[in-house]
């Protein structure tokens, strides 16, 4: 074999590896599709060329770059934004020596040209990272003799992209990524690649095209397609029959109907992506057919029926995932034959019935088993030993207790263990502890697990989750030392140092939190809400300097918040909620410039509402202070929070006005919605899906207490009740047309209702109860569609209550009790028979409104202007002689001018 030879047969080799080796068990894919002796002596080839350094193409200083070449690739630079300094090497004669260059060894052509930028391939790409940018010059067509071509995940642009024809000029190009780079739906990439006979691998994943719906291709030699992350709304093509070397298709997250019979024919596919398309069928019977089938994906869509005992017959498949669908029924004993199985995903579906060890025969390479958030039950002998060796066992939600099962002692090299809502009514074995020297994440929450908890000894454990359990006595029970006694000092405990969250909530621990907790840096999550811990929060806790989340809520903890919290500038949320806080709120805590929700609500702080709240915390969204015993204004600061959508200040003794600049919260115009997966705490565990943190805000809404946990972006509320505000309420807060609660009862506000109230149409829930507001009730009430609430109660308003729409459904009299001025349905007073006032205008009413108050203040008026008039006659001498001198005068005239006309009288009588 000559050396050009043996560097083209390197070239398809390396290629096709490169595949198999990026995706998890498709490195035997060569097994799978080829003879033995022919995969043993690729992969031979693949290991003897990186061992000892050489490579399909050489980039040795031997090698004379083609000047025509070069010049190409310096023209293209130049049109390149450059982020991260790859093309910084392309400088000197050699362009075979620069960084994503690859020259033929023979002939000095440029073959290769890797300019990758190295960032996952997700739904979303990320912001901020390093790629190449700028226009992509049509000068890459002159590179004829490129086989390998990758710009994926950069952000280039310019006319290039809208006309792909450069790409055909390429014709001997085997391997083409351009995943990542947006190309658009109006241009026709096809008709381009279509011109390239050799190629071999396309990837055109995330670059936001079409597909056309051609029936045949020039491209036949293809060996792996990747369209994901397109959105694709169309049938998948008939072309994809003529490929009949396709080894690879990838079609996951676009939006495919079905899944065409001509799939089953493509007998050299080993692996399959459909996930998370729009299939809306039952599961593909064709699938049976491909028995060189290696990896299987078919979740995340909306297949439904039963799973088909046919895929027993797969008995090359290694990795098949079918959870998030709406399978039903039982699971066929054929998927226990699957004896080269890894990886088996069935979970979110409706899968019924029992599991037994018939189901397991033959699955003794099986490392990773998700059955969670079915209606299954596993029902193992005592004695069952399995034939495999778990690293991940999801099992959630299935039917496992009331014992921890027996079989689980075998699982030593466990990673990930969620055994959450599985009826396990038992104490945690100590047989528990000796198997989870490997655990990342234990998930053992929402069962009825009791007694001393002994799991932070466990060198490797980051995510620990025994919430909602039955947990009880003191937390220093966890620290790790003397385990065998189960009782160990607070002075001198360690605990895992990866531990990245914690949650113990909602169990029935007692004491004081830890000062151990301290002693794990790397805490992320801290959730120990709805437990009995009481004392002083430890002021140590400011040195875990990368908490995103601090959940307390619902203890009896007491005393001041310390002000080393204001070192936790990565922390997003703080919930201090119903404990026994004192003090004032700590000024420290201006430093959370992160922070996004703070809840201290419910507790016994005092002073003022720190204005620096407004000017520092920008990215607020949700802020409750609800039941302390805060004094003082409302600070003009909070008017700058534009994040802000919800604020609670009620139940305090705040006085002073409502802020006419509320009407600017941008946040509570419905301008800003996020959800809380923005900010995704405990994002940064590699290798592990992190228990996202359940965001929850206890909101005072429709009359009661509600609790908003993963739809706070629909909540939208003002809450000011129960204060001593005074004065009116300001039309500004009409600007707020994106609340849905809006309650200003129970304080001593005056005037009118804002006659644009029905501005606010996304309100569900309005109270203004128990103020000293007067006048009509607005008509635009009426308006409010979603309206479900109401609550006009112990006013001083009058007339008809309005009628119409939504206002109808709210037949509760109560509602406008205490209100002796209204008439009308639902109340008992009749409005006199006269239809006319059910349909008064507003601007009669105003009108009307206006005239009184003109009256209202004459009789005042006239006592003030008298007695300013009697004072200063009082005090000022010459005004005193000067009004007397007046009043005589006045009183001489008028009695001569009486005299006079009684003597004419008399005369003309006589006469």
């Amino acid at each position: 074999m000559t050396l050009n030879v043996l560097s083209t047969s390197c070239g398809l080799i390396k290629s096709k590896l490169k595949y198999m080796l990026s995706s998890p068990g498709l490195w035997l894919l060569a097994l799978s599709h080829s003879k033995m002796e022919t995969s043993f002596l690729v992969i031979f080839t693949f290991l003897f060329f990186q061992t000892f350094g050489l490579s399909i193409i050489m980039t040795s200083s031997n090698v004379t770059c083609i000047q025509r070449e070069r010049h190409s690739l310096l023209v293209f630079k130049q049109t390149v934004l450059n982020g991260y300094s790859i093309l910084s090497t392309w400088t000197g004669a050699e362009c075979c020596d620069w960084q994503g260059v690859g020259c033929d060894s023979e002939n000095g052509h440029v073959v290769k040209l890797d300019l990758r930028n190295p960032v996952p391939l997700t739904d979303e790409l990320p912001n901020n990272v390093p790629s190449l940018g700028g226009e992509l010059s049509p000068w890459l067509q002159n590179l004829t003799y490129l086989r390998y071509m990758d710009l994926s995940m950069n952000d280039f642009s310019g006319p290039v992209l809208d006309d792909l024809g450069w790409v055909s000029s390429l014709s001997s190009l085997r391997h083409l990524d351009l995943s990542g780079v947006t190309i658009g739906k109006h241009v026709d990439w096809f008709h381009s690649v279509n011109m390239l006979p050799s190629l071999i691998t396309l990837n055109l994943a995330q670059c936001n095209i079409n597909i056309p719906s051609t029936k045949f291709v020039n491209f036949t030699s293809l060996n792996s397609l990747d369209l994901s992350f397109n959105y694709i709304n169309s049938t998948i093509p008939m072309w994809l029959s003529n490929l009949t070397s396709l080894m690879h298709l990838n079609l996951n997250d676009n939006q495919f109907l079905s899944v065409p019979n001509f799939i089953g024919m493509c007998s050299a596919l080993a692996s399959i992506d459909l996930s998370f398309n729009s299939f809306e069928t039952s599961m593909p019977n064709m699938l049976r057919n491909l028995s060189n089938l290696v990896y299987l994906d078919l979740s995340g869509n909306m297949f439904s029926g039963p799973i088909h005992v046919s895929l027993g017959l797969l008995s090359r498949l290694e990795y098949l995932y079918l959870g998030n669908n709406k399978l039903s029924g039982n699971i066929p004993m054929s998927l226990g034959q699957l004896s080269k199985l890894k990886h088996l995903d069935l979970s979110q579906n409706s899968l019924v019935g029992v599991l037994s060890e018939t189901h397991f025969t033959k699955l003794k390479n099986l490392t990773y088993l998700d059955l969670s958030s079915n209606s299954l039950t596993m029902n193992f002998s005592s004695q069952w030993i399995p034939p495999f060796q778990l690293q991940v066992l999801f099992a959630s939600s299935c039917n496992i207790g009331p014992h921890f099962p027996n079989w689980l002692q075998t699982q030593t090299n466990l990673q990930r263990l969620h055994l959450s809502s599985s009826s396990i009514r038992d104490t945690i074995p100590e047989w528990l502890e000796n198997i989870l020297s490997h655990i990342l994440d234990l998930d053992l929450s929402n069962n009825q697990i009791y007694g001393p908890v002994h799991l932070f000894k466990i060198p490797s454990i980051r995510v620990l989750d025994l919430s909602q359990n039955m947990f009880s006595g003191r937390l220093l029970d966890l620290s790790a030392g003397n385990l065998a006694s189960r009782h160990v000092p607070q002075t001198d405990g360690t605990m895992s140092p990866h531990l990245e969250v914690v949650n113990l909530s909602k169990n029935r621990f007692t004491g004081s939190i830890p000062v151990h907790l301290c002693k794990v840096p790397t805490i992320q999550i801290l959730d120990l809400s709805h437990n009995k811990f009481s004392g002083r929060l430890p002021r140590c806790l400011g040195n875990l300097k990368y908490l995103n989340v601090i959940d307390l809520a619902n203890n009896i903890i007491t005393g001041v918040v310390p002000s080393s919290l204001g070192s936790l500038r990565d922390l997003i949320s703080l919930h201090l909620h119903n404990n026994r806080f004192e003090g004032d709120i700590p000024v420290s805590l201006q430093k959370l410039t992160e922070l996004v929700t703070m809840d201290l609500g419910n507790n016994l702080f005092t002073g003022t509402i720190p204005f620096r709240i407004g000017e520092s915390l920008y990215n607020l969204r949700f802020l409750n202070l609800e039941s302390n015993k805060l004094t003082g204004k409302i600070p003009l600061q909070l008017c700058q929070l534009d994040a802000l959508q919800y604020l609670s200040l009620a139940h305090n003794n705040i006085t002073g006005k409502i802020p006419r600049c509320f009407g600017n919260l941008t946040g509570m115009k419905g301008l800003r919605q996020l959800s809380y997966e923005d900010y995704d705490p405990g994002s940064a565990l590699p290798g592990v899906t992190v228990l996202q943190y359940e965001e929850n805000i206890l909101a005072s809404m429709k009359g009661r207490q509600l609790l908003y946990t993963k739809t706070e972006e629909f909540l939208t509320s003002l809450d000011l009740s129960n204060n001593n505000i005074v004065g009116e309420i300001p039309d500004a807060l009409m600007d707020l047309v994106g609340l849905t609660n809006l309650n200003l009862s129970r304080n001593l506000l005056k005037g009118q209702i804002p006659m644009i109230i029905g501005d606010l149409k996304k309100l569900e829930s309005l109270d203004l109860s128990m103020n000293k507001l007067y006048g009509r009730i607005p008509q635009s009430l009426t308006s409010l569609n979603f309206l479900s609430y109401l609550n006009l109660s112990f006013n001083n308003f009058s007339g008809p209550i309005p009628v119409g729409n939504q206002l109808q459904t709210l037949a509760d009299p109560s509602i406008y009790k205490g209100n002796g001025g209204l008439c009308g349905p639902p109340i008992s007073k009749s409005c006199n028979g006269n239809s006319s006032y059910n349909h008064v205008g507003e601007d009669e009413v105003q009108d009307d409104d206006e005239g009184l108050r003109f009256y209202e203040g004459m009789g005042p008026g006239f006592v003030v202007g008298f007695m300013g008039l009697l004072g200063s006659l009082h005090f000022i001498r010459k005004w005193r002689v000067a009004y007397f001198e007046m009043l005589e005068n006045v009183y001489g005239w008028l009695t001569i001018s009486v005299a006079l006309t009684l003597a004419r009288l008399r005369r003309k009588v006589v006469e």
